[in-house]
């Protein structure tokens, strides 16, 4: 196989990463075929060295043997509902509350209703025609959307005119109920 001029560099790159990468790969993998370990030499974990106390007798947290003695304590331990079984420890018992008498308390009253929200148009005129009932201009707060309404008609999908004077209209709120007059407004105009 003849290698052109184009794919030396190529092999030569590979070459080259190749050698990079094999120590790498057989540095990070040799614990795992037998190779030595990250920890100390085997023979500075044998016996303590002469005049030094054993685990055991140093410190009972860092002894790796077993301790039977703790094994058969938590064996004779019954499991009751709210114990943690995770800790070795009892439970505090629970100091027993004792009632304290207070004055009685009235119930609370019927909280007050909230007055309902005024109805949102204002009254500019009315028309009449010989022969034709009122009509009246009404205009939302806005004043973007102008509506014009006789007795009895529902304006603005909600609101239904009760009764028409010169000076103001009687307005409902079919949701709630709720009647207001609505005072004549000058026109903005």
């Amino acid at each position: 196989m003849k290698i052109g001029a184009e794919n030396k560099k190529k092999v030569i790159t590979m070459a080259a990463l190749l050698a990079i990468a094999l120590p790498l790969t057989l540095y990070s993998f040799r614990g795992m075929f037998g190779g030595s370990s990250a920890g100390p030499p085997p023979s500075s974990r044998g016996a303590p060295p002469p005049g030094k106390p054993s685990p055991s007798t140093q410190d009972p947290s860092q002894d790796p043997r077993l301790r039977t003695d703790i094994l058969e304590a938590s064996r004779k331990i019954r499991y009751e509902p709210g114990r943690d079984i995770f800790h070795m420890k009892a439970l505090p018992t629970p100091t027993p509350i004792v009632a304290v008498r207070q004055t009685p308390t009235p119930p609370p009253g019927p909280t007050p209703t909230p007055p309902p929200p005024p109805i949102p148009l204002k009254y500019y005129g009315f028309a009449s025609k010989p022969g034709e009932p009122r009509k009246v201009f009404l205009a939302d707060q806005g004043g973007e959307r102008v509506f014009v309404a006789g007795q009895g008609e529902i304006v603005d999908r909600r609101y239904r005119l009760i009764q028409i004077q010169p000076s103001s209209v009687i307005m409902e709120d079919v949701l709630t109920n709720n009647r207001q007059p609505i005072p004549l407004t000058p026109n903005p105009r």
